[in-house]
């Protein structure tokens, strides 16, 4: 079944015949393929549709027309498995990764990451491609055979974007990579590139939409004053919403463009020919050409300094770190505040000193209502 619906990718591409396998032993699928069965492990989730309740950049009952992070997440999978297509690489597991790409975010975005790092510092950090993973391998409790959702290797591997050489050593096999210095899959490299795209554009309208970027601003930008000459040319008399909806379509297909171009040129010009070259190539094979890089970077500064430290985005951000602080502080001095199932279910993990990263586990799946609500609660 996998070489029926696997036979069109190109040399360079995984390959689920050839997968390094699973945790637990498993009878394989036989109406999809391995990367097919992860997918939809993902999307079955609790940590999935906790998403849809996870700040992007606005908190999400400041109204239902900003993209959460399930969004978001649909959103990269589209752009990747599209990207994925035409390098002739694996869409399957392309979209597996996307999919599982966030599970590990905090409530209130970034801020939320931040806080609950600082406030782990002395228990071993916290980062949220690591709980992604911790997520998949662990947390998800529906299987009766086997913790977490058992996923292949080349989709756990993927997942982890970035890792340190202390929590590489400590995750073992699927941390590898990043002792030995070498690159993640064409598939992992392709969604944290269409993880950017995504966000970086999609930011655009949701901060147009909140007032807090205006048009004239962007047009400092110079990626995206050229397309928005380029869609006014073509279109003289569009309105406002649609002069940014279209100008941000022109983005993300030039953008995406000149990923399929220059990666494509990037396997020939590394005599990539199978997925070990791409493994010890000095460089990543999936990038944007020097002058997009640019363009690209141009656009998530000016997001940066007008968008995300904004002073109404950042009047959320302070309310997040103290929503978090509190609740973390709330738990470590008093555990029995948790639920009484969820601490039953990782009692064996409290008496093993591990109480702190418990704790963190549970804010860590908390969607941003549920924190206020909580934090409404307790303080």
């Amino acid at each position: 079944m996998s070489k029926l619906f696997e036979k069109n990718l190109a040399s360079f591409s995984l390959r689920s015949e050839k997968s390094f396998g699973r945790k637990y032993k498993e009878d394989p699928p036989k109406l999809r393929t391995e990367f097919q069965r992860d997918r939809e492990r993902i999307i079955h989730t609790t940590a999935f549709r906790r998403l849809e309740y996870k700040t992007q950049v606005f908190v999400n009952h400041e109204g239902d027309m900003y993209r959460t992070r399930l969004t978001h997440t649909i959103e990269v999978a589209q752009i990747a498995r599209a990207a994925a297509r035409a390098l002739q690489i694996n869409e399957d597991l392309t979209e597996a990764i996307s999919l599982s790409h966030d599970l590990g975010h905090t409530p209130f975005g970034h801020a939320g990451q931040d806080i609950l790092n600082e406030c782990m510092k002395n228990f071993g950090g916290f980062e949220h491609n690591i709980q992604s993973l911790r997520i998949v391998d662990k947390l998800e409790n529906v299987y009766p055979s086997f913790p977490g959702l058992n996923l292949s290797f080349e989709t756990r591997e993927g997942i982890l974007k970035k890792c340190n050489k202390t929590h590489a050593k400590k995750l073992g096999d699927v941390a590898m990579r990043f002792l030995k210095k070498e690159q993640g899959s064409l598939e992992a490299q392709l969604t944290n590139v269409c993880d950017q795209i995504a966000y970086n554009n999609h930011d655009i309208q949701d901060g147009i939409r909140a007032k807090k970027i205006s048009l004239e601003q962007l047009s400092t930008v110079s990626i995206f004053k050229n397309q928005m000459n380029l869609a006014l040319k073509e279109y003289p008399k569009l309105s406002k919403s649609k002069i940014v909806n279209e100008t941000v379509r022109r983005i993300i297909n030039l953008l995406v463009g000149d990923l399929i171009t220059n990666s494509k040129k990037n396997i020939e010009k590394y005599n990539i020919k199978s997925p070990n070259d791409v493994r010890i190539c000095e460089k990543e094979v999936i990038c944007f050409s020097n002058e997009m890089k640019k363009e690209n970077m141009n656009l998530k500064r000016f997001l940066h300094k007008n968008l995300y430290k904004h002073p109404d985005v950042k009047k959320m951000t302070d309310k997040a770190t103290i929503v978090i602080r509190d609740l973390f502080n709330a738990y470590s001095q008093d555990i029995d505040l948790l639920p009484k199932p969820f601490l039953k279910h990782n009692m064996l993990k409290i008496k093993e000193n591990e109480a702190e990263r418990v704790i963190c586990d549970y804010i860590a799946g908390m969607t941003d209502r549920f924190a206020l609500k909580e934090h409404k609660k307790l303080y």
